[in-house]
């Protein structure tokens, strides 16, 4: 499924720095491959973008897909280039860089811009070609891409509602489960990481998405943000629980992150939740076009150290407390352009979905993340998550929830 982007700040990128074309050169899991090729193939194919015009470079294989589902105006095959004849005289590669070349003969190219990480042999066989290539230090494409258009917030939307019947799932699970000697129990057996996340991923496949892992951490694990989760849950213990689904047909992500405790949380938990939460409104409160994304950090920051948690910010070495940036883009990619961090000096524009995630974190008492995902409005911002943010959970009997 392909969207209609702006491509305008590249042309203009092109144009100051003196550069016919964007060349890629790789599979469409390269995100700005999929981006401007609108094309989804497992193999690398080569897209040029042109002011003028779209072309991709792709087998046989893949050539009538490329035609009707790709967004690019022109779509040639590697044998329009004699590839298989001239790999029989000279070999493979050798045959592959006079193609490419060929390739950006026919279509008037003589100098690309290239993303940082576009393949060495390709290059050098372009500047042997007497084709000039250059990197594009400045990731002008990323930029293009961290401004959504409404197809883009949609399809993000899709991948969110997805998130959160996992989310439910997974909570549904904990809430459910009995506390036997400190442990959470399901159908007579302890209640694991593993398991949750076995809930988590056959749901988001009945939704259309799927992701390669999620987080369910509980206790010392939870302290440590990356940290998987494994093993048994705890009862009275925080288990973070982080989703970041791919949504299988327009491969777009969305993120979230909620913090749950089944039993009696210990009073630090509860000072762990409660800063959390007033931390997740603070930075909502500065989020709008035209702020940094270190101006929200800031925000995040400020909430913690008045309630006398260290941060990054006001100790550099800690290793407990407020201990990653705030958040970051989200798109086809599920970490991308912009930041929310304290580096983050560059402002945030209507059009942006960013993750809002502050956590504490330490092994004494385990860890507490909650997470939005939101879009950048002119005059704030819209969330994009429909979830309710509660810490203590328990088998809903009734409409109340733990005797609330």
């Amino acid at each position: 499924m392909t969207v209609d982007p702006d491509l305008s700040e590249l042309d203009a990128a092109l144009a100051e720095r003196g550069f016919d074309g964007y060349l890629l050169d790789a599979a469409s899991e390269e995100s700005n491959q999929r981006y401007l090729s609108g094309f989804d193939a497992p193999d690398p194919f080569v897209t040029l973008y042109t002011p003028e015009e779209t072309a991709l470079l792709v087998s046989s294989l893949e050539y009538g897909r490329a035609k009707s589902e790709s967004r690019a105006d022109t779509v040639y095959r590697w044998n329009d280039f004699d590839l298989r004849e001239r790999a029989q005289e000279v070999g493979r590669e050798t045959a592959r860089g006079d193609a490419l070349a060929d390739f950006l003969t026919e279509v008037g190219v003589s100098s690309v811009l290239v993303p940082r990480r576009f393949p060495l042999f390709s290059a050098d066989a372009l500047r042997e070609r007497d084709v000039a290539v250059e990197p594009d230090g400045d990731e002008v494409v990323e930029d293009v891409r961290a401004v959504k258009t409404e197809t883009e917030v949609d399809h993000i939307r899709v991948a969110q509602k997805a998130n959160e019947a996992a989310m439910r799932a997974a909570e549904d699970l904990i809430a459910g489960a009995a506390v036997e000697d400190g442990v959470l129990h399901h159908a007579g057996e302890p209640l694991t990481s593993e398991r949750v996340r076995e809930e988590i991923e056959v749901t988001l496949l009945r939704h259309g998405c799927a992701l390669d892992e999620t987080i369910v951490a509980c206790g010392a694990d939870a302290a440590e943000p990356h940290n998987r989760g494994s093993g048994p849950l705890g009862a009275g213990e925080p288990i973070i629980v982080d989703i970041f689904p791919r949504d299988k047909e327009t491969k777009y992500h969305s993120d979230m992150t909620r913090t749950f405790v089944r039993g009696e949380p210990s009073e630090d938990a509860r000072d762990f939740y409660a800063v959390t939460e007033a931390a997740l409104d603070a930075a909502l409160d500065a989020l709008e076009a035209g702020v940094t994304g270190a101006d929200v950090h800031g925000a995040v920051c400020d909430v913690y150290e008045d309630a006398g948690y260290p941060t990054l910010r006001s100790d550099p070495d800690t290793e407990t407390g407020f201990i990653h940036s705030t958040g970051h883009g989200v798109g086809l990619d599920v970490h991308e352009s912009p930041s929310v961090s304290d580096r983050a000096d560059d402002e945030l524009e209507a059009g942006h979905v960013v993750t809002i995630e502050p956590g504490l974190y330490d092994p004494d008492v385990g860890g507490v993340r909650i997470e939005d995902i939101v879009v950048v409005t002119e005059d704030g911002y819209e969330n994009l998550t429909d979830y309710p943010v509660e810490f203590e959970v328990c088998a809903r009997s009734s409409a109340s929830r733990c005797g609330r």
